[in-house]
């Protein structure tokens, strides 16, 4: 890392996003004099800081720095790229899953290592120049640096949930030296005491020109979710108490909208624009009709479809449809959230009633490996309509611009509620959850034990579906190598009025409990005379 980070002694571009148009401020210093230009003016330093911003739309879903660019619910039995020839979007995540062994000291999509660090080099060095040459009152420089120290948090805290114990840099002077990596625990430790220094530091609620920048209650949100992965349950519970009973944010009453963020469920989102930036999630997922050649890379498995419940919250029974002459499944039986997040045949996407079948106009079918790329058809009967832009016709000609939301307030209640059942409150556990549930008007759970914890994974599935949780939920429970071991994904196959219930694998996919902790890569290891390669990957 020492090398790396001796060829990048620069700060990057800032640009600012809260407003509808990009305002850019160049900052390239080439020397000190540089540096202590930014810190003249109260302006320049607030766009410095509006660069950090920015490491939200990487991680979120519509960015590129979380596993590439691909989706990581690929990497579970929710979704499924149509592709076999390689390539991020395309065949990379399938060769991942069928072959747990391709992740490796040099190479993994999902891992994060130097873009972590580079980050934190960026973050330690405007903490360095903000002690040097800031001038301001002590109540504007900690306000930069709540803001910074949350995002030095939010950028660990990938670091931390891809390995064990990582390299700790708290300081510019640090990152010029090699160092040891530390232990997990004290990798927690920092995470929650730059959290900690965010919340106290950070105000309750922002107006005017400063709306979108973080509050106490995003930071506290964001904690709630960092210490379940950290096991501290007490410190998670507390977060999202604090959350909730701030009474600033609550469940919107259509979960369609619950996403699309500027509405009281968000707690933290970062807002894009058709001049920029902007991103192409509508061109990466919509169906061949929407007149996109090049869409439909991934699609909803039906694995996925049947966690949803039916719309009086019983199971729906899909034995029926397994056989090769099926009729179509009656979709129109389950719950309020499947028909938000998927576009299923029968269901009306842009005007038109979807076929998603062999041949069909609305929604084509293609086998999986009939061609190398999917070319807007679907493999599994199936198409993702949750964070897609209905509204967008033009998927050709423009470029997708809706909002990335972090942190939603239905996520804050369940993380309240996993960790209250952690703390033995199952009561709480069972408000929380249900609380969720009653905004699609399903009927409460009462169960306790086992079978609340599954209940509860089940709901956390759909309700944060495709939002970029599952995989890592299934991380963290150390329940990958066991359900996601030795299955196939399925879909149907539609021709006509005939429904077939397909494999769109056709081999096992697998997961190594060797790889809920990532390798340090092999240029750490080559640069760093100090690191030392986790127990399990020497």
């Amino acid at each position: 890392m020492k090398k790396i980070f001796r060829e990048l002694l620069y700060m990057g571009t800032a640009v600012i996003i809260l407003s509808s148009c990009s305002e850019w401020l160049d900052l390239t210093p080439t020397d000190q004099l540089t540096d202590k230009v930014v810190w003249e003016k109260e302006s320049s330093v607030d766009l410095y800081v509006n660069g950090f911003y920015t490491y939200l739309n990487q991680y979120g879903q519509f960015g590129t720095a979380q596993a590439a660019g691909n989706l990581t619910e690929s990497l579970t039995s929710t979704f499924k790229y149509g592709s076999y020839a390689l390539g991020h979007k395309a065949g990379h995540a399938n060769n991942y899953v069928f072959n747990p062994s391709t992740v490796t000291p040099a190479s993994c999509f999902y891992s994060n290592w130097d873009d972590a660090y580079n980050k934190i080099r960026r973050m330690n060095e405007f903490l360095h120049s903000m002690r040097q040459y800031g001038n301001f009152s002590e109540e504007i420089n900690k306000r930069w640096e709540a803001q910074v120290l949350f995002f030095r948090a939010f950028i660990y805290f990938q670091l931390a949930k891809r390995h064990d114990g990582v390299i700790l840099y708290t300081s510019i002077e640090e990152m010029q030296k090699d160092k040891a990596r530390s232990s997990n625990e004290d990798t927690w430790d920092l995470i929650e005491s730059d959290l900690d220094f965010a919340i106290a530091n950070l105000p309750e609620s922002l107006t005017g020109s400063n709306q979108g920048r973080l509050t106490k209650f995003a930071a506290l949100a964001f904690k709630s979710r960092a210490m379940l992965y950290a096991k501290r349950w007490q410190s998670a519970y507390d977060a999202a108490d604090a959350v909730v009973k701030s009474n600033k944010f609550g469940l919107v009453d259509d979960y369609a909208q619950s996403w699309k963020g500027s509405n009281e469920e968000s707690i933290l989102e970062f807002r894009y624009d058709e001049l920029g930036p902007n991103h192409t999630f509508d061109k990466d997922y919509v169906p061949l009709s929407d007149g996109y050649e090049f869409g439909g890379l991934g699609t909803p498995t039906q694995e996925m479809v049947e966690s949803y419940e039916k719309a009086d919250g019983t199971k729906m029974s899909w034995t029926a449809y397994y056989t090769k002459n099926a009729t179509r499944p009656p979709y129109e039986e389950l719950e309020p959230r499947f028909k938000a997040t998927i576009i299923y045949p029968g269901s009306t996407w842009k005007g038109n009633v979807m076929q998603n079948s062999v041949n069909g106009t609305n929604g084509t079918f293609m086998a999986y490996r009939a061609q190398p790329y999917t070319y807007g058809h679907t493999t599994t009967g199936y198409f993702l309509r949750k964070l897609m832009d209905e509204n967008l016709i033009d998927v050709k000609g423009k470029p997708s611009k809706q909002t990335w939301v972090e942190i939603r307030y239905s996520e804050v209640l369940l993380n309240l509620a996993e960790a209250a059942f952690r703390l033995n409150k199952i009561n709480e556990a069972r408000s929380a959850m249900n609380e969720v549930r009653e905004r699609v008007n399903l009927p409460a759970k009462n169960s306790s034990g086992n079978e609340w914890f599954n209940d509860y994974r089940n709901e956390r599935k759909v309700e944060l579906a495709y939002e970029g949780h599952l995989f890592w939920d299934m991380r963290r429970w150390e329940l990958a190598h066991i359900e996601y071991n030795n299955y196939r994904c399925h879909g149907f196959k539609i021709t006509g009025d005939n429904y077939e219930y397909i494999d769109v694998d056709y081999q096992d996919r697998k997961f190594s409990a060797k790889n809920y902790i990532l390798p340090i890569p092999d240029e750490e290891l080559a640069n760093n005379s100090l690191i030392e390669q986790y127990d399990s990957w020497k």
